[in-house]
């Protein structure tokens, strides 16, 4: 079972910026996919950023791509998450998940496929308020 855990939550006014990141352990030796993922109140859990051992492009939710940014050290055991020009409807947990190669790009383009991931970290708070 692979553990995540996510840091970096903060509360920040609209326009800022913030990085999350993601450590983890127990990684499988077969291909996996690692990615962020958030709850907003109200939503369901969306994807927002991925990679796949197998695939060295990232992928990006078409609501954050360009405004949000995935970086990755070179064994995509520790993810980062760049977060730039927030607003208030960006406040919500954010999560850090594993699961199969498959699920990137799927998992932040079809929202049913989320639930298919693995392992998930606890979760942070990002709460934008002026």
């Amino acid at each position: 079972q692979v553990q995540l855990v996510e840091s970096g939550g903060d509360l920040v006014q609209p326009g800022e910026s913030l990085t999350l990141s993601c450590t983890g352990a127990g990684f499988p030796t077969e291909d996996y996919t690692i990615g962020w993922y958030r709850q907003t109140p109200g939503k369901e859990r969306e994807g927002l950023a991925c990679v796949s051992t197998s695939d060295a492009k990232t992928y990006y939710s078409r609501f954050v791509e360009g405004r949000f940014s995935m970086s990755s050290d070179a064994a995509k055991t520790t993810v980062g998450l760049q977060m730039n020009a927030l607003t208030p409807e960006d406040t919500g947990v954010y999560y850090c998940a594993v699961g199969l190669p498959g699920l990137c790009p799927s998992s932040v383009i079809v929202q049913s496929t989320v639930r298919f991931l693995r392992s998930w970290g606890r979760g942070i708070q990002v709460t934008v308020s002026s």
